[in-house]
């Protein structure tokens, strides 16, 4: 069974910065078949895409409001993923859950149970 547990959520005052990891576990395909995840909701609002990091070429992908600010990595030796929040601003506050789908299988697609981020002076 996999899993993906999401940690290091917390408050912090705008300005600040936060490192969220996500740990996986029960993968049965390489982990680097995954395409890891990082989503956003935000209190009344839909989930949206923050960042993502592709396969075995680690490229990278963001959404507008978070480029230069956020780094999404990950950790193929120990199937994590993180999300290093930089320069966080009160708009960026929201559960933050992780994702991992498989990049050539349809279906294959697992998320966590997200990590709540309040940003707030």
């Amino acid at each position: 069974q996999v899993q993906l547990v999401e940690s290091g959520g917390g408050l912090m005052q705008p300005g600040g910065s936060l490192r969220l990891s996500c740990a996986t576990s029960g993968m049965s395909a390489s982990f680097s078949n995954y395409i890891m995840r990082w989503f956003r909701q935000a209190p009344g609002r839909e989930r949206e895409l923050v960042a993502s990091i592709i396969t075995t070429a680690d490229t990278t992908d963001y959404a507008d409001d978070v480029k230069g600010r956020f780094i999404i990595t990950r950790d193929r030796a120990r199937k994590t993923s993180a999300l290093q929040m930089t320069s966080l601003k009160v708009e960026d506050t929201g559960t933050y859950y992780c994702n991992a789908v498989h990049s050539t299988i349809r279906g294959v697609d697992f998320w966590g149970k997200g990590t709540l981020v309040t940003v707030s002076s």
